[in-house]
């Protein structure tokens, strides 16, 4: 039987959207990794992943009417193959990232979202892969947009894009995305320089473009 997105977020088949929008919520404080440390915090990545994947589908009216015909049709051990495969390349692009070898990493990544698109944390795993590799920066870009898509609520995910986006030249798009991770996780110091830098750079381009010869 596919996994019941109704039972992660403990609510009915009938539930609205903004019933299965507090759920997630109320749930989502409740099972945070922040919350947690050593062992139980990775147990707490793994439920909210679940939370998060639950929410996506059910907060979409199409990915929900769905979830709701493969629930209504029950098959043997649907994307049983996929999901051992996705956790086979997690596990190897974790080795050759710890390993700095971070093109075989990203590759490995990108398996991984190929077979599981879901999965924020390797969108996330893609982002810091590819970051590392200057050439691949727009690709880092479209990755920790998706992590970030997909986990509305991590800092960590809008810290790093942030820092793609300003790399990339984006300046508006950085500092929405630090302003973004700074109202999630609170004052981070990292992300409050990163904001100086950024604004001091873009004063410095319009003083540039303007202050010569005024």
């Amino acid at each position: 039987m596919p996994k019941d997105y109704y039972t992660v977020l403990s609510v009915a088949r009938n539930a609205t959207p903004d019933e299965i929008r507090e759920c997630f919520r109320q749930l989502a404080r409740e099972r945070h990794p922040d919350r947690f440390q050593g062992e139980e915090r990775a147990k707490a990545e793994i439920s909210f992943q679940e939370l998060t994947e639950a929410f996506n589908v059910l907060s979409s009216p199409e990915r929900r009417r769905q979830h709701d015909l493969e629930l209504a049709r029950p098959t043997a051990e649907p994307g049983s193959d996929n999901a051992r495969m996705a956790r086979f390349h997690l596990e190897a692009g974790v080795a050759f990232y710890r390993e700095a070898n971070y093109p075989a990493a990203a590759e490995a990544f990108e398996r991984v979202v190929q077979l599981a698109p879901e999965n924020h944390q390797a969108w996330h795993h893609l982002a810091q892969a590819l970051v590392l590799q200057r050439r691949a920066l727009p690709r880092a870009g479209q990755a920790i947009a998706r992590a970030c898509e997909l986990n509305p609520v991590s800092p960590q995910y809008f810290k790093l894009a942030g820092r793609i986006h300003a790399e990339l030249g984006n300046a508006e798009k950085a500092e929405r995305y630090y302003n973004e991770a700074i109202a999630l996780g609170g004052e981070d110091p990292t992300v409050s320089k990163a904001l100086e830098e950024l604004r001091a750079r873009s004063k410095k381009g319009r003083s540039g473009l303007f202050g010569r010869g005024a």
